[in-house]
C-alpha cells in the first residue's frame, strides 16, 4: 500500500491541461479561462457625467447660488459639439459625455430648472465626472488564464469588449460501473442486488467539476462485456471505474483490462475508506480505478477525481486546501492507514468550527456521508485526540 499524498502525487502526473476552444462570451460563466483577456477599449472612452444633472464650469461655482445659461442638453450617446463657455449649462444624463469647456457635473436635486436658465443651489468643482479610463484602459489585462469565470467576470469580459473567449474544453471522463449485484434506479431488484448511486454520482460529480460525463453503464461480472464496455472511452481524457478493484473472483478490472493493455501504475492505497483503489493507463487513456463501496468510492473522488479534473482544466489541483477545525468529540488512536471520517461542523465561539464525527462509518452508509459537511483526516499512527484538539478537515462544499 502506498500512502495517499503519493498516489495523488502519481495520478496528477499523468494529466496536463485539455486544449482551449472558442465560446460566446454569454456561454462562458463557470468556464477555466485558457488565455488571459485584455481590453480591446477604454472605459469610459471619455470622461462622462456620473449622475443625471447639468455641466456647468467648476470656475462659476464659487458664489452659489448662481443662475447660468442653459445652452441645450445631451443625453447619453449624443455627445453635445459645442463649448461650455463661462455662465453657461448644458443638461446632461448619466452617461453623458462631458462637453468641451465643462468639467464639473451640479446635481439636477440642487439646481432650479429655469427654462431657458438653472438655478444652482450646490454644487462642487469637479464632482460627478467620470474620467476616461476610469475603469480599465485598452490593453490592461482584467482576466487571467486559470481562472473559473463567474458572473462578473463574464460582464467585464463583454465590457472590455470581447464576442469570444478561450476557454479550456471540458474534460471527457468515461464512467464504468461493474458488478452483477447493482441495477440502475428503479429498474426491478432481482434476490441479492442493490440499487446502484455510484454511476450516477460521480456524473453529477464531474458535471459539477466542469467536466461531461461519458456514462458507459453497468457492466456485469462477465469478461467479454466488461472488456467491450470499456472500449467504449476512447477518446475520452479519463476513465473512472466503480467496483471490481479487490481481490474476489469477480473483481475483474485488473485481469480483463490487463488483458486489454492495462498498464497498472499502482493498487491500494494506505487510507479508510478506499484501500483498493487503483490507477494506470488503458492505452492512451489513464484509468482510476474506484472502490465499489459508495461512500469508499465518493471520498476517493473527491480526494483524487475532482484534483484530476482541476489540472485537466488548467487549475491548481490544490485547491481548495484542506482547512482545520476543532474536535466535537474525543477520537481514538488510529492504525497504518490514512483515515476519513464523516463528521459534521458547528461554530464555535472560537476561530474554528467544531468537527463532530458520526460514530459508525461503515463504507457502505451513504445516508452518514449526505448528512456530513466534512471529512477529518487522521494520519497514520495518529496518537489518540480529545475534544478541543485541532485536525485537518476536507469540506465536502460541491461534492
Amino acid at each position: 500500500m502506498i500512502p495517499v499524498d503519493e498516489a495523488l502525487a502519481r495520478i496528477l502526473s499523468h494529466f496536463q491541461p485539455v486544449a482551449g476552444e472558442l465560446v460566446g462570451v454569454g456561454e462562458a460563466e463557470d468556464r477555466v479561462l485558457a488565455a488571459d483577456v485584455a481590453a480591446r477599449v477604454t472605459q469610459p472612452p471619455t470622461a462622462v457625467s456620473a449622475m443625471d444633472g447639468w455641466a456647468v464650469r467648476g470656475s462659476d461655482l464659487t458664489t452659489l447660488p448662481i443662475t447660468l445659461a442653459r445652452i441645450g442638453e445631451a443625453p447619453a450617446g449624443r455627445p453635445y459639439t459645442g463649448t461650455v463657455a463661462p455662465g453657461q449649462a448644458l443638461r446632461l444624463f448619466t452617461g453623458s459625455v462631458i462637453p468641451d469647456g465643462a468639467d464639473t457635473v451640479v446635481l439636477q436635486e440642487d439646481c432650479d430648472d429655469l427654462g431657458d436658465g438653472v438655478r444652482v443651489r450646490e454644487g462642487t468643482p469637479g464632482r460627478w465626472v467620470r474620467a476616461a479610463g476610469l475603469d480599465f484602459t485598452a490593453g490592461t489585462v482584467g482576466l487571467t488564464a486559470g481562472r473559473r469565470l463567474t458572473v462578473r467576470d463574464v460582464a467585464l469580459a463583454a465590457a472590455m469588449n470581447h464576442p469570444f473567449l478561450t476557454v479550456r474544453r471540458r474534460p471527457r471522463v468515461a464512467i464504468l460501473a461493474t458488478g452483477d449485484e447493482v441495477v440502475m434506479p428503479g429498474e426491478p431488484l432481482g434476490p441479492g442486488q442493490i440499487v446502484s448511486s455510484n454511476g450516477l454520482a460521480l456524473a453529477a460529480l464531474v458535471r459539477r467539476q466542469g467536466g461531461i460525463p461519458v456514462n458507459l453503464g453497468i457492466a456485469p461480472d462477465d469478461a467479454d462485456t466488461l472488456g467491450i464496455l470499456a472500449r467504449g472511452a476512447a477518446g475520452c481524457d479519463l476513465l473512472v471505474t466503480t467496483g471490481g478493484a479487490s481481490v474476489g473472483e469477480h473483481d475483474l478490472i485488473r485481469t480483463v483490462l490487463g488483458a486489454q493493455g492495462l498498464e497498472l501504475d499502482f493498487w491500494k492505497i494506505a487510507m479508510r475508506p478506499g484501500k483498493p483503489l487503483m490507477f494506470g493507463r488503458l492505452g492512451a487513456t489513464p484509468l482510476l480505478g474506484l472502490p465499489g463501496n459508495p461512500v469508499s468510492s465518493l471520498v476517493c473522488a473527491a480526494l483524487f477525481l475532482v484534483p484530476a479534473l482541476r489540472r485537466l482544466q488548467g487549475l491548481d489541483p490544490a485547491e481548495p486546501p484542506r482547512a482545520r477545525a476543532v474536535l466535537g468529540a474525543p477520537l481514538p488512536a488510529n492504525d497504518r492507514r490514512q483515515d476519513y471520517l464523516r463528521a459534521t461542523l458547528r461554530p464555535s465561539d472560537g476561530s474554528l468550527p467544531i468537527a463532530t464525527t458520526f460514530g459508525q462509518q461503515d463504507s457502505s452508509m451513504l445516508s452518514r456521508l449526505a448528512a456530513a459537511d466534512c471529512l477529518i483526516v487522521r494520519p497514520p499512527h495518529a496518537t489518540a485526540a480529545e475534544a478541543g484538539e485541532p485536525v485537518d478537515i476536507v469540506p465536502l462544499d460541491g461534492i
